[in-house]
């Protein structure tokens, strides 16, 4: 009889125990609101790569160079000669202002103030610091920045709103190279 119980135990211990089954999904993802948003996203693209190019060629006397990090400059004032650009950690005293496309003040450079920045070391947008890096102190920049490179989707929760490109005419004032210990 004890046999009997200790078979009947082990048995409802073995087949009594069964792991839980994982639940199915109700319903897959077709990722059809990703492919949506890298089309609107694409056509947001061209249509401002559209409006700057249009102020480019509407600008036929002034020589813009596309530079490799994907937005437009030209040099306002430009060092000849030898002289640094910024380097990580470098700080940099500039001054610049914010128009949009148009030409309309977004921020002054009143309003801005002059600025020092540690170079790849603090907050700042994109473009203005990859911009930054192409300039020599005493150099003036006139860049045009595609949304993606300014503020992009957020904007800058103040005066700039969601996906505005940007002209930033920028002025160092100074670089002064990293302490080195």
């Amino acid at each position: 009889m004890k046999r009997l119980l200790i078979i009947l135990l082990l048995t409802f211990i073995a087949f009594g125990c069964k792991t839980p089954e994982a639940r199915r999904p109700i319903s897959v993802k077709t990722g059809s609101f990703i492919d949506e948003s890298v089309e609107r996203n694409k056509q947001l693209n061209q249509e401002e790569h559209d409006r700057i190019q249009q102020i480019i060629n509407n600008d036929s006397d002034i020589s813009y160079i596309s530079s490799e990090n994907g937005f437009w400059y030209y040099y306002n004032t430009k060092i000849e000669g030898d002289s640094i650009t910024p380097q990580f950690g470098d700080i940099i005293n500039f001054n610049y202002d914010v128009k949009d496309l148009n030409g309309s003040a977004i921020y002054t450079s009143d309003e801005l103030k002059t600025r020092d920045y540690a170079m790849d070391q603090e907050e700042i947008f994109t473009g203005l610091r990859e911009g930054l890096k192409l300039m020599k102190a005493g150099e003036t920049i006139t860049f045009l920045f595609p949304s993606q490179k300014a503020y992009g989707y957020y904007g800058d929760s103040n005066k700039i709103g969601t996906n505005v490109p940007l002209i930033c005419k920028v002025t160092i004032n100074t670089i002064t190279p990293k302490e080195t210990n």
